[in-house]
């Protein structure tokens, strides 16, 4: 069989390693950001913050704060899809499974299931962010031109 251009290599200790890598960078990034946004509204970053899907909403300032935190958070870890994951074919599936978890961990935090539709549509926006810069991003990099030419030109 002949070898395929950028043949790709099932490594499960790699995939959960960047999955593991990236969960823990959402959580990082995102508490950088509560705690910075929070200095303008005079709250500090709590885990009700994270995790409950009541916080979020346009009627109170710590809810706005909190959604201007996820959508921040979403733009940095398309960063991070660009610089850990690398592929822009699998940026949508690290993408799902960073807030696949996020939503168990609120599940499990609530007792509940999230219900609120502001917490939907900030984690859907969020996710579609997420995905698309970091696809885009990632394609960016795919796409550069690869030098043909690495030996040094002489003057014959």
């Amino acid at each position: 069989m002949a070898a395929q251009f950028r043949s790709y290599v099932w490594d499960p200790a790699l995939i959960v390693a960047q999955m593991v890598l990236l969960q823990a960078g959402y959580y990082s990034s995102l508490g950088l950001w509560l705690a910075v946004l929070g200095t303008l509204g005079r709250t500090g970053p709590s885990l009700h913050q994270v995790f409950s899907d009541e916080i979020l909403g346009f009627s109170t300032p710590p809810g706005r704060l909190s959604m201007m935190a996820f959508i921040l958070n979403a733009l940095t870890c398309a960063l991070g899809l660009l610089y850990f994951i690398r592929r822009g074919k699998q940026c949508l599936d690290f993408t799902v499974t960073v807030h696949f978890f996020h939503l168990l961990g609120c599940w499990i935090y609530n007792s509940h299931f999230p219900s609120t539709l502001t917490w939907w549509l900030v984690h859907i926006v969020c996710t579609a962010l997420m995905a698309a810069i970091g696809e885009y991003l990632c394609m960016r990099i795919e796409l550069r031109e690869i030098p043909l030419n690495s030996a040094p030109k002489s003057n014959v």
